[in-house]
């Protein structure tokens, strides 16, 4: 099997964020850039994750077209890799349909600064809704990001996590969701403004976080 360690690490993620929640059945997507090779793992279209291998994993290039792989490549390939072919930095994306994430994109603001590892990517934006799989929701997913950003939110859509390693990414959205989730709580007990992190608090926990030193 062609370019097994990429392969195997999106199957993990994959079957991590099941486990964790942040998808259900055939929602959501996870691929990973091998910068050498010039190509994409990313999950295929329509699969079950409990039953998925390493194989069903499809390669794509940096615009999308397959490579290798018995399955369509997942919808979202298109967002995938305009992320990549506009961060060089990033090396992994986690797009997932979770709970909190959703409810709060529909807000269509930056999420509420609710939590200190969250902030390790303030600010968290939101993409304004364009179609699923469609070229305009990978431009305003690529805006939205910006040329420093890590995770921004998909109106009614979800979230986009992205990082230098698959662990990365994976945490992201892990925090990312728990902020949303914090965030409506909050949001729904109406606590007052100052309830939230300040925002000088929330750019000194980013500056930390990407001096590489723990928050």
């Amino acid at each position: 099997m062609n370019y097994e360690n990429i392969r195997t690490e999106v199957l993990q993620a994959i079957k991590k964020a099941n486990a964790l929640g942040l998808i259900h059945g055939t929602s959501g997507n996870i691929s990973m850039r091998d910068e050498d090779e010039k190509v994409v793992a990313i999950t295929p279209s329509g699969i079950e994750y409990d039953t998925m291998t390493a194989e069903d994993i499809v390669i794509v290039d940096f615009c999308g077209k397959r490579l290798e792989g018995h399955y369509i490549p997942s919808s979202e390939a298109p967002m995938h890799t305009a992320v990549y072919r506009n961060r060089s930095d990033i090396r992994a994306i986690v797009h997932t349909h979770s709970l909190f994430a959703t409810v709060m994109s529909m807000r269509r603001c930056e999420l509420p600064r609710a939590t200190v590892p969250s902030n390790m990517y303030y600010p968290i934006r939101t993409a304004l809704f364009e179609m699923p799989g469609s070229d305009e929701l990978a431009k305003a997913a690529v805006e939205a990001l910006g040329d420093d950003g890590d995770v921004i939110l998909l109106q009614n859509h979800g979230l986009l996590a992205s990082g230098q390693s698959m662990d990365a990414a994976m945490t992201a959205a892990i925090y990312a969701e728990e902020c949303a989730e914090v965030g409506y709580y909050a949001i729904l007990a109406n606590m007052p403004q100052d309830s939230y992190i300040p925002e000088s608090a929330a750019m000194k926990i980013r500056q930390t976080a990407l001096s590489g030193k723990a928050v």
